[in-house]
């Protein structure tokens, strides 16, 4: 609350309504996991299927006696511990697999009234954020799948297998890059992730290197539900260098997943909607109409001088006296002869009127 009060957030009780879903609750998903639950999330879907191993101890969050237990319910024992307040949702299940893919779309959705199960009204997702903390190709392409067809945010995480490297992005659908656009690997080193051989491949881990991506994951999380600074789309850690690259990732317009680009397609026709459209004319005519009461205005609107213009065809008694305001002096200006009786001496007297006046300002220093 603190936060609130010195103004970095408007409303942080509006953290309590938040829901998220943190599928693959290993080294950095369940370290994620209790960093929202110690912010106050009101609201956690923890979803694995695998059990936690004596070989697991070298990283965050899980203890010796936790082994045997399925990942889901040794994480939700110990949140719950954390903060009761916390309304913890565990699934044990392989998202991977057909059935497990469609138990993990049902448990995103809202439910539905059984009446209108037959409904063609699109189902709506009633997570805020997806965090997928995962650590294969696949089990990431089911997370993309899901969000592409509910139209959920979410952000993709990630440590390399030699543990000195990580990375985040966060994923809106239409928006910007979805994984299949543009997987980070691709983006951070080149090396497509569908032709890594998984098999007799030992990954190494690091409590420190998983930490951190868990920690800047929750960071962008808690700034996207609660609306203050500015949320990441790509950031990169290379432990070797200490180097946290930063980037902006564009959807790509020939995605071969059709769900994607057909998000791309919804989101340029919200991007000029109607309203949109009536927005920026209303904008632009307020700009004009601000620049036009801009120029109406004097150059000139404090004068201090009292200097006025007047126009060329104006009747300027010129015989009258110019004040000097600042010293409250009076000029007496010389009068001319009319050229029809003065003829060619008016040039004369015209010289001499300069040099009077001259003369008097001289006498004034």
């Amino acid at each position: 609350m603190a936060l609130q009060r010195m103004g970095i957030v408007s409303n942080y009780t509006h953290i309590r309504q938040c829901c998220v879903a943190v599928v693959g609750v290993g080294g950095v998903g369940s370290v994620a996991s209790e960093m929202l639950t110690r912010c106050g999330i009101g609201r956690l879907l923890l979803y694995d299927y695998d059990t936690v191993e004596l070989a697991n101890m070298n990283r965050l969050f899980y203890k010796p006696e936790h082994a045997g237990l399925f990942k889901t319910e040794a994480a939700s024992r110990t949140l719950t511990e954390i903060n009761p307040d916390v309304a913890i949702e565990q699934f044990n299940l392989n998202v991977t697999t057909t059935s497990g893919f469609e138990a993990f779309l049902d448990s995103l959705c809202e439910p539905r009234d059984v009446n209108d199960a037959s409904s063609s009204i699109p189902r709506r997702s009633r997570v805020d954020l997806v965090l997928s903390c995962v650590d294969n190709y696949e089990a990431r392409i089911t997370v993309n799948q899901a969000c592409l067809e509910l139209n959920q945010t979410w952000f993709e995480s990630g440590v390399s297998e030699d543990a000195v490297s990580g990375h985040i992005q966060k994923l809106v659908p239409g928006e910007n890059a979805c994984f299949e656009c543009v997987p980070p690997l691709v983006v951070a080193s080149g090396i497509d992730e569908r032709t890594l051989k998984r098999e007799g491949v030992c990954a190494a881990s690091l409590p420190t290197t998983m930490g951190l991506v868990a920690a800047m994951l929750v960071q962008n999380a808690l700034k996207y539900m609660l609306g203050f600074g500015e949320v990441a789309s790509y950031v990169g850690y290379n432990a070797l260098k200490d180097f946290f690259p930063t980037m902006a990732v564009g959807a790509n317009l020939e995605c071969r997943n059709s769900i994607c680009r057909r998000r791309q397609q919804e989101y340029k026709a919200f991007m000029v909607s109607p309203e949109q459209v009536a927005k920026l004319k209303a904008a632009e005519e307020a700009a004009a109409a601000a620049a036009a009461a801009e120029a109406a205005k004097p150059v000139h609107e404090e004068n201090e001088w009292k200097i006025e213009c007047v126009a060329d065809d104006d009747d300027v008694d010129e015989s009258a006296a110019a004040p000097n305001v600042s010293e409250g002096i009076t000029f007496a200006m010389p009068q001319r002869e009319s050229p029809k009786e003065s003829g060619d001496a008016n040039v004369a007297e015209t010289d001499a009127s300069v040099d009077d006046l001259v003369a008097q300002l001289k006498g004034l220093s």
